[in-house]
């Protein structure tokens, strides 16, 4: 079999693969266009005969989603903020120095991320209640949310910092910098790509939380727009059709922010790659 006939194969299978991966965000964007009869009709039409732009607005209207919209950006604003912040330093660390204490403390940060956020909701929830910070429900999940995305993000951005030549901060040294100067002005903007996509991937995976945000924020002016889209669930539900609209406002946001983003996100990820 020639070299030719096999990548065109792969290609295949790899269109076959997006073409599975997407249908059910295709069928989120075509049911909510649907009516009522069209949604639940067998067999299932593919288009929409008579679109229902109205969906959207009576969503728009009736779920207060401008609200939603405002909260979940705040809880995903802060946690990227606060994730930036700590976990800068901490995946410079751990790429420069490198001991058996370093190695542990990678291990450490390793294993959080295999905790789901529905184990560690009971221990978190307790606690912040114990130190009243339930009292300030968004800061509370901003800090448990910042807590999962951590390690994701250090070990992203330790990447980056490995592929950034260690001899540069030795120049700087030699020239007189201190050892935080030659961080600051020689290597964080050689690793501000890498530093910039892991931040943008933090905002939309916060953008989507919802344990924490369904167990720590009962006032529903505060709840993020994951919390308003469960609102619609219940036994007997038959709104489908208003459902759908929902996510399509909700997610379209996200999905053309990594449309537009995809080419500097997937040269962030592979930033370190060589190294």
């Amino acid at each position: 079999m020639s070299i030719a006939w096999t990548n065109r194969m792969l290609l295949l299978v790899a269109l076959g693969l997006a073409a599975l991966y997407l249908f059910p965000l295709y069928w989120m964007y075509v049911t909510s266009l649907k009516t009522g009869s069209e949604i639940f009709a067998t067999p299932p039409g593919m288009f929409p005969a008579s679109p229902q732009w109205s969906n959207f607005v009576y969503v728009w209207e009736t779920r207060n989603m401008g609200r939603f919209l405002w909260n979940s950006t705040i809880i995903a604003s802060g946690t990227m903020a606060l994730t930036a912040i700590l976990g800068t330093g901490c995946a410079y660390v751990l790429a420069r120095y490198r001991n058996g204490w370093i190695d542990l403390a990678l291990f450490l940060v390793l294993m959080l991320q295999v905790l789901p956020a529905s184990l560690m909701i009971t221990p978190i929830f307790v606690g912040f209640s114990q130190i009243g910070l339930l009292n300030y429900p968004q800061l509370a999940v901003i800090l448990a949310v910042t807590a999962k995305a951590m390690p994701f993000f250090v070990v992203l951005v330790r990447a980056t910092f490995m592929s950034v030549p260690g001899e540069l901060e030795e120049a700087a040294l030699v020239d007189g910098n201190s050892r935080i100067g030659a961080f600051w002005f020689i290597v964080l903007p050689l690793a501000r790509n890498g530093i910039l996509v892991s931040a943008i991937l933090i905002f939309m995976q916060a953008f989507g939380e919802f344990v924490y945000s369904k167990s720590m924020i009962q006032a529903s002016e505060l709840q993020p727009a994951s919390v308003g889209l469960n609102t619609f669930m219940g036994p007997n539900t038959t709104e489908w059709g208003n459902i759908m609209a929902y996510a399509t406002i909700y997610v379209t946001p996200i999905l053309a922010a990594f449309v537009l983003l995809q080419r500097r996100i997937v040269s962030g990820l592979t930033s370190g790659a060589l190294k």
